[in-house]
């Protein structure tokens, strides 16, 4: 049965609001865009900075190295980093604006401003309040931007202006929103994410215009491109603990290691400054890799067509987006994990399988490795994603040998998408004082 028009349009604006490119670890490339903002909407650089974050963004910013700083990390290096960038419109890829000059700049800013830095007191995984001050000739400028459950999520940005012993406060929150799904699709800010569901992504991409000219194609091509590019780099350089050099072992392995080799690499790369962008999905980058390259490097030794290698993205893609929504964007759950399963799904419909196949892979996979914790993004996510996309494969070769887990096998629920609620309940309830344990931890207190 086709799906329906409405479904259809839901699917193709997801897809376009979450396959978007990004410079660096997503975290604190979403400070750096909130610190372009701010110096954009002052149209002067801060001299003073204050920040506010969710416990989650500052576990993901702490071990990072921000790309285009020349090694530095954390939250200040994030905000100086956006600061001198500028270039709000460049969204998560806001660090592309810079220069091997503004290394220096970087460094003498923070030199000169010491930002204050507090965890925010909220329920929502991801928030960010950044407030700063610039004087301006005669005028004194302050600045507040406001995101908030997604990185470029902008909640509000305003700008009060005192002169001559007057204030007046402007709401420049339009202007910086990013826009919505082009060409008549649903809003891909706002499309309804509790309509995916596995039969209708397998069906979806059976039936969905991947052609010249379609919406999807360039998004898709763009997703192999960017990944594929930061993995071989992953490969040649020396990066972090070079989980997929080890793995690749100089190319002496079979498919299987390769897929996670390649994908390892990647993170290895990004998580140790690489600049190269990444496309993400679910607002990660590591996951963006983890849901695609494994596919690509299959599709390529099956000697697949490109529009087979397509279709089978948007499965992996899909549901990844899927596990996830239930989850939440950043909490204790390791969302590497979701994209290792997605993964396994792309492979299997690449190989043929439609939805029971597909479903069977999937239940297999979420049972071998839920609930692998996220104690923030650093350079062992490189080996996560190896053990992440090794659990979508053995999913996958369960259902080929005719194995699976049933129903009442730990978290295992009958029907597919039963399973995937209950592994949110795991992620968005079960593990919430994991994740602030995990906080305290890092934090050392």
């Amino acid at each position: 049965m086709p799906l329906s028009p409405t479904v259809a349009s839901t699917y193709t604006a997801i897809l376009c609001d979450e396959l978007v490119p990004a410079m660096g670890c997503t975290e604190p490339i979403a400070i750096a865009y909130a610190a372009a903002i701010l110096r954009h909407a002052l149209d002067a650089e801060p001299t003073t900075l204050s920040v506010g974050l969710s416990g989650n963004i500052i576990k993901n910013v702490k071990s990072v190295i921000v790309p285009a700083t020349g090694g530095m990390h954390g939250i200040d290096a994030a905000l100086a980093a956006g600061i001198i960038a500028g270039c709000p419109d460049r969204r998560l890829e806001v660090l592309c604006a810079l220069t091997p000059a503004d290394t220096k700049h970087i460094r003498a800013y923070l030199a000169a401003v010491t930002p204050a830095v507090r965890e925010l007191d909220t329920r929502k995984p991801f928030e960010l309040m950044l407030d700063g001050t610039a004087t301006v000739g005669d005028t004194t400028r302050t600045a507040r931007v406001h995101i908030a459950d997604r990185h470029t999520g902008v909640q509000a940005v305003t700008v009060t202006t005192v002169a001559a012993g007057t204030a007046t406060t402007r709401d420049l929150t339009d202007r910086y929103r990013p826009e919505g799904c082009a060409d008549g699709h649903t809003d891909a800010s706002t499309a309804d994410r509790t309509l995916l569901n596995v039969q209708d992504i397998v069906t979806f991409a059976d039936e969905a215009d991947i052609g010249e000219g379609s919406i999807l194609r360039p998004l898709l091509l763009r997703q192999i491109d960017m990944n594929m590019a930061i993995a071989e780099e992953g490969l040649r350089g020396d990066y972090g603990a070079s989980i997929g050099r080890i793995l690749y072992n100089g190319g002496d392995c079979d498919l299987r290691t390769r897929a996670r080799a390649y994908a390892a690499a990647g993170s290895d790369a990004r998580m140790n400054g690489c600049e190269l962008p990444v496309c993400i999905i679910s607002g990660s980058g590591n996951q963006g890799m983890t849901a695609s390259v494994p596919v690509v490097i299959y599709a390529r030794d099956r000697g697949a067509d490109l529009d087979t290698l397509l279709r089978a993205l948007l499965v992996s893609d899909l549901i990844t987006v899927h596990q996830k929504t239930g989850i939440g964007c950043l909490s204790a759950y390791c969302g590497a994990i979701s994209a290792g399963c997605g993964a396994g799904c792309g492979v299997c419909y690449l190989d043929g399988g439609r939805f029971r196949a597909v479903a069977h892979t999937l239940v297999n996979a979420v049972a071998i490795l839920s609930g692998t914790i996220c104690d923030g993004a650093k350079a062992s996510c490189a080996a996560k994603i190896a053990m992440a996309v090794e659990a979508g494969l053995l999913g996958y070769d369960m259902m080929r040998a005719g194995r699976q887990f049933y129903g009442g096998d730990g978290i295992i629920q009958k029907g597919v998408e039963n399973t995937i609620r209950n592994i949110g309940r795991l992620a968005r309830d079960g593990m919430s004082e994991t994740d602030r344990e995990i906080i305290r931890i890092m934090l050392g207190e």
